[in-house]
């Protein structure tokens, strides 16, 4: 069994981790990354076309979700910094995520068939808003574990590299089970509620195992247990006095408003402007792939040219590549499936990039807190990044869904130019616009990694 211990303060930059904690932090990323990619694509058109839901209906229902997390990751991120147990502080809680999160998924993907109306939408309702939540649990501990497994500038980015490949492996699995249902819908709604349930169960109890297994495998520093304070407010309030964080949580907001709707709206596009719903596997895969299986080569660019520098760089090919998807359709019909794949293949390689980067770079501005406080509040840190995450996901999300309403989008219908153009902006200019935006404000940011090692060096020498 792999242990993990704290590394020696005089020889920090050798804090390397075995290939056992690299692999057993990341494992549970793929049944994450299927579930959260399943839930973004299918999620919305499984509501609109197969139960018959309203897109704004929809949309109220993950903003309300949002809003939620208001309260639920600042509170999981802070409690998780002050649990003291045997197992650590972030393990008990990935051992206590696993059935809230199955259940949460199972739930939004079985609804009965015999509700309808208030009945149906309230049962959504519960599914989605306990997924998320439970996902909570999962997501900051497992995140701010990743803070405390090393405190070396480049190793972060392996050990975020191989969790961010591993959350891709998951999601390209959850593209063959969208094309299950895809290929369900030509049978009938029964047919998909069918497989939906039993893809679910499946996905849950394999993401119950991964869970366990990182519990088992990997180990906590101890001596960061009770380094936090015992007022919530305080340790939020010194969240937003580090300059370096607010700075990434302002850029945060903007980069995912931009991306927000990417995956909830690719199903759409493929069906709508590009005409071709039988490939939407095709082009995911298209981003999916060299997403993962660039990571090997971000760690050694980011040695060359600096986290902050490969960010940046991350998030101007994101922007450019799917601000081209916004000409779609105004293209020739025949363009329309080569363009959105070279596109896609170096926004997936802008992914790649930005997935073992940004995580990193946080954990780096986390260090930062134990500087100015001498405290370790790896959950709260985690929490703000994940908060702010997910507020701009939820407002696009409510947004996109009025936007299709009052644009005039008729499920299973030809859409027009009107809509077309309307989903064509949500999912190709608004990044453009949002990632410049955040790649500027990002380039003032100045913990590189010399100013890193001479913090680090006077923490250690503490």
């Amino acid at each position: 069994m792999a242990v993990v211990t704290p590394a020696d303060p005089r020889n920090s930059n050798h804090d390397r981790l075995d290939w056992n904690t690299v692999v057993a932090y990341g494992a549970p990323g793929v049944g994450a990354g299927y579930m959260y990619l399943l839930i973004n694509l299918y999620i919305m058109k499984f509501s609109t076309d197969i139960l018959l839901i309203a897109p704004a209906v929809m949309s109220t229902i993950f903003f309300v979700s949002r809003i939620w997390d208001a309260v639920s990751d600042p509170l999981v991120g802070y409690m998780s910094d002050r649990t003291r147990h045997s197992l650590g502080r972030r393990r008990i809680w990935l051992l206590f995520s696993i059935v809230p999160v199955s259940l949460g998924f199972i739930m939004v993907f079985s609804p009965l068939t015999t509700l309808e109306g208030a009945a149906l939408i309230a049962w959504m309702a519960v599914g989605v808003i306990g997924f998320y939540s439970a996902m909570t649990i999962f997501i900051v501990p497992h995140m701010s574990l990743g803070a405390e497994l090393t405190s070396n500038y480049h190793e972060r980015s392996r050990l975020y590299g191989l969790r961010h490949a591993a959350f891709t492996v998951g999601s390209i699995l959850s593209l063959i089970s969208m094309q299950l249902l895809i290929n369900a819908e030509r049978q009938g709604a029964d047919q998909v509620r069918s497989m939906a349930f039993e893809l679910s169960v499946l996905a849950s109890i394999v993401t119950a195992l991964l869970i366990g297994y990182a519990v088992y495998q990997l180990r906590e520093r101890q001596d960061f247990q009770g380094r936090v304070n015992e007022n919530p407010f305080i340790a939020f309030r010194d969240v937003w006095q580090n300059h370096h964080a607010r700075l990434v949580l302002v850029v945060t907001f903007i980069e995912n408003t931009g991306s927000a709707v990417i995956g909830l709206l690719t199903l759409y596009v493929a069906q709508y402007i590009v005409g071709r719903p039988e490939l939407t596997a095709l082009f995911i895969l298209c981003y999916m792939v060299p997403s993962s299986l660039s990571v090997p080569i971000w760690i050694p660019l980011s040695k060359k040219f600096g986290k902050i520098r490969l960010w940046i760089f991350s998030m101007l090919l994101t922007g450019v590549s799917f601000g081209g998807m916004f000409s779609l359709p105004f293209l020739d019909t025949d363009l329309r499936v080569p363009i959105i794949s070279f596109l896609a293949f170096f926004a997936g390689l802008a992914a790649g990039c930005g997935g073992t980067i940004a995580p990193s770079i946080q954990s780096d501005i986390i260090d930062y807190d134990e500087y100015t406080t001498g405290e370790r509040k790896e959950g709260s840190y985690f929490a703000a990044f994940n908060f702010v995450q997910k507020s701009a996901v939820g407002v696009m999300i409510f947004i996109t869904g009025y936007v299709l309403q009052f644009s005039g989008y008729v499920p299973n219908q030809d859409q027009t130019m009107t809509v077309q153009v309307s989903i064509a902006f949500l999912y190709g200019m608004l990044p453009l616009i949002c990632y410049v935006v955040g790649a500027i404000l990002f380039s003032r940011f100045s913990l590189d990694e010399a100013a890193y090692e001479k913090m680090r060096a006077e923490v250690d020498s503490r």
